[in-house]
């Protein structure tokens, strides 16, 4: 496969967010999934504007955690309310 045949790809990290200024991003990964499911119980998965939060909760969140508050969230468990 020559160079111009090859796929490329566009990596990027999360952008600075200033409510998190910190280098440990636990709170950003978890409030970034909470924000997730928050706008699309209010505008619905297909409002482009929510796929940030899921790109970001995507990038932060350890792939184990996201597991568990799925299950958490199905089982009615969830610590934080996900209503607008």
């Amino acid at each position: 496969m020559s160079e111009q045949e090859s796929p490329k790809y566009v990596l990027q990290t999360v952008g600075f967010d200033a409510r998190f200024p910190n280098q440990n991003q636990t709170r950003h990964c978890f409030q970034s999934y909470v924000d997730y499911f928050k706008c699309i119980t209010a505008k619905g998965e297909e409002y482009a504007p929510c796929a940030q939060f899921q790109r970001t909760y995507r990038t932060l969140c350890p792939n184990a955690w996201v597991e568990k508050w799925d299950e958490q969230r199905e089982s009615g468990t969830f610590p934080a309310s996900l209503e607008p």
